[in-house]
């Protein structure tokens, strides 16, 4: 028997070998420099290669151009595990992005006194003698910048993926780094741990209701090739049991991830109690990664079956508005109020995935909802990854002032700093002239050009809710006094500043003229198949 070496496109996929191998080089480094230096070799090391593969992702944006012969944009590779088309390539390009304000994040030292927001020891027990040791030395968990690499190469492949294995293997290479990083916090070292439990024992359940659904589907279509099972769902010759199944567990699994009611109880606890920077990332990077490949399962493989599953996407999207809108009014804590804020904006990128999808039903002039989506993800993961690190900076005796009481009197104490987070809270409402307003319009045109008039009234209704809370804090924040000490603001070195400054320009820009990028994306936003 002739053994045929599997064809991989090295060049084509150098954003994800980058990422990889800067990951490896930091856990060699951990073993082979000093401590001393570890930190500065992690964060050129991370940021120089999160460039360098920022630079491989838009050069091969624009090598894979449309041909005669596939007039799409994208080619499959990797043996048809992966498909570099204009989806893809945009969701690498905004979670690199977002990769790159991480590493910031990540090596700020300016807040905590000179070390970063990480454990110095993770393996000494909390108020442990072991740990006041850690803390009076000054170490640090440099080891944060590998695993970071580690779930930013997941999240490369999760919207790449074109089979339900490479599925599977990116969303376990995109959590795991993740649970380890949600319990790392210098401060609050109890409850970090508490986040990080939870997000894994939960994220185990997802799993397995993933791998169940992969089985059924494997079972009904014969193949976990996504054009396979597509073709399979299209000849309609087989039982619809297993493949109904199999779709509303495959749903749960990346549902989870995006954080969508009624899979949402986790998101709270894990936002509240890990460390902000990760919280920051997470909260972004990890909602383009999973609804990229949302749209893929779903309008590539179960396309066909399309009027099966999109009655519980409806349901699921307004639910998730109620429950993320409603129970926010209720938070005491910015961070938690930010978690649900989360769980609601998740409702409103399900109004736009459930737009008409048949290129038969779009109209000239509709937005697609593809379009709409990536659009949506763009703008709400610069203005989060900004609103997060905003949070970081104030600050009380403790640590960092969660508590939306602490933050009385901060308009006064910080004018800049205030402003900067009610102009973010309000294009996370949706205000006009904000990149907010934009996203809202887009997603919810797209699922108006599909009929789904019901779920735009719902989400129109929870912007207005939502909208209460955010102005709450913004009251709080400019015409409430402080009950004694009023809080602190931190001055951030240049990597936080930076961060904020992206975020806040983001916001505003692509809500002035958000029409180039639209076109950008209208204009890459086929799958191939």
């Amino acid at each position: 028997m002739k053994f045929e070496a599997p064809h991989i496109e090295y060049d084509l996929l150098l954003p994800i070998l980058i990422i990889l191998a800067v990951a490896v080089l930091g856990v060699m480094v951990e073993a082979a420099v000093p401590r001393a230096q570890r930190y500065l070799v992690q964060v050129v090391l991370a940021a120089g290669g999160v460039v360098a593969a920022l630079i491989a992702a838009i050069r091969v944006f624009g090598t894979i151009n449309p041909t005669s012969d596939n007039p799409k944009l994208g080619r499959i590779v990797a043996e048809g595990a992966l498909a570099l088309d204009g989806p893809t390539l945009y969701s690498w390009i905004v979670i690199l992005v977002l990769a790159l304000l991480g590493v910031l994040l990540f090596a700020e030292r300016q807040l905590d006194g000179g070390v970063t927001a990480f454990a110095g020891q993770a393996s000494a027990l909390p108020g442990t003698e072991a740990e006041r040791q850690a803390s009076a030395k000054g170490l640090e968990h440099t080891e944060v910048f590998p695993l970071l690499m580690f779930a930013v190469s997941g999240m490369l492949m999760f919207p790449a993926a074109t089979d339900l294995l490479t599925l599977f293997v990116a969303l376990e290479v995109l959590s795991l780094p993740l649970y380890l990083l949600c319990g790392l916090a210098r401060r609050r070292r109890l409850l970090s741990q508490e986040a990080a439990l939870k997000y894994f024992m939960l994220g185990a359940f997802s799993s397995g209701f993933f791998v169940y659904g992969i089985a059924l589907v494997y079972g009904y279509a014969g193949s976990m090739s996504y054009d396979k099972i597509a073709f399979a769902i299209a000849s309609g010759s087989k039982s619809d049991g297993l493949l109904l199944a199999g779709m509303g567990m495959l749903a749960v699994g990346l549902l989870f991830k995006v954080g969508a009611a009624p899979f949402h109880a986790w998101t709270p606890d894990v936002y509240q109690g890990a460390p902000t920077p990760v919280t920051a990332f997470m909260a972004a990077a990890t909602k383009v990664a999973a609804f990229g490949a949302l749209l893929r399962l779903f309008y590539v493989a179960f396309g066909g079956a399309r009027w099966d599953w999109q009655p519980i996407f409806w349901a699921i999207a307004i639910l998730t508005m109620v429950v993320g809108s409603v129970l926010a009014l209720s938070q005491t804590d910015v961070k938690r109020l930010l978690a649900y804020s989360s769980i609601a904006h998740a409702g409103f990128l399900l109004t736009g995935f459930l737009g008409a999808r048949d290129l038969a039903e779009i109209k000239a002039g509709d937005i697609d909802p593809v379009q709409a989506v990536l659009f949506y993800l763009t703008t709400y993961a610069l203005t989060t990854m900004a609103a997060f690190a905003i949070v970081s900076l104030v600050r009380d005796g403790a640590g960092e002032a969660t508590q939306i009481s602490r933050w009385a009197g901060l308009g006064k104490e910080s004018p800049l700093v205030a402003g900067s987070f009610a102009f973010l809270l309000l294009g996370m409402a949706g205000i006009p002239l904000t990149s907010g307003f934009t996203g809202k319009w887009a997603v919810f045109a797209a699922a108006l050009s599909a009929g789904a008039w019901p779920i735009v009234i719902v989400a129109v209704l929870m912007s207005a809710v939502a909208a209460y809370f955010y102005v709450r804090i913004i009251v709080v924040m400019f015409f409430t006094d402080p009950i004694g000490e009023g809080p602190r603001v931190t001055v951030p070195s240049l990597l936080t500043s930076s961060v904020i400054g992206i975020g806040v320009a983001g916001t505003l820009v692509l809500g002035i003229v958000p029409g180039p990028l639209l076109d950008l994306i209208g204009r890459t936003a086929q799958f191939i198949r």
